[in-house]
């Protein structure tokens, strides 16, 4: 299951997002790109992820997740910063290029999207659910260290159950 928290501009709730971040496992930090001081504000949340993350030892609270961290892991948290508002190309104040650049830096995925034209909305979610998976496979991978062979390949898009048929592989975002 996907859980989807939107903090924008309800800062009455800052007491709680140390504990949102904490039991996050994925971030979608998102600025327009008509807004300037949106922008600068992107280094403050990702510098509290960080924060809360180190803090918290990474481990999430929800073992029971599909998606969560079968051994503890070092990997960066994945984050996706998403320049909203691209179809206000004459109100502009951010460019792609410094977008880029941040993302660059902050070591995350970058897009921009707009939000009114349904623009890279779905892709900014995919891309961080598609990377939070590819962490949990290689976690496991690493986990096995070569004891014996696995239950379940991949191939061509299809997962190979060794005790059943090929199934699809699938993820939901409700």
């Amino acid at each position: 299951m996907l859980e989807v928290l939107d903090t924008a501009g309800q800062e009455e709730y800052t007491a709680l997002r140390d504990q949102w971040i904490r039991d996050g496992e994925g971030f979608v930090l998102v600025y327009s790109i008509s807004s300037r001081s949106s922008f600068t504000r992107i280094q403050r949340f990702y510098n509290q992820i960080q924060r809360v993350k180190e803090s918290s030892g990474a481990s999430p609270t929800y073992p029971g997740s599909p998606i969560s961290p079968i051994s503890p892991s070092s990997e960066p948290v994945p984050i996706m910063l998403v320049g909203n508002k691209c179809d206000r190309v004459t109100e502009r104040e951010v460019s792609t290029q410094e977008g880029s650049s941040m993302a660059r830096d902050l070591g995350c995925m970058f897009v921009e999207a707009s939000a009114k034209n349904c623009v890279n909305v779905e892709k900014a979610f995919y891309d961080v659910v598609r990377q939070l998976r590819r962490q949990r496979q290689q976690s496991s991978l690493s986990s096995e260290g070569g004891k014996g062979t696995r239950a379940n390949t991949m191939e061509n898009g299809m997962i190979r159950d060794e005790s059943r048929k090929y199934r699809k592989k699938n993820c939901v975002i409700l």
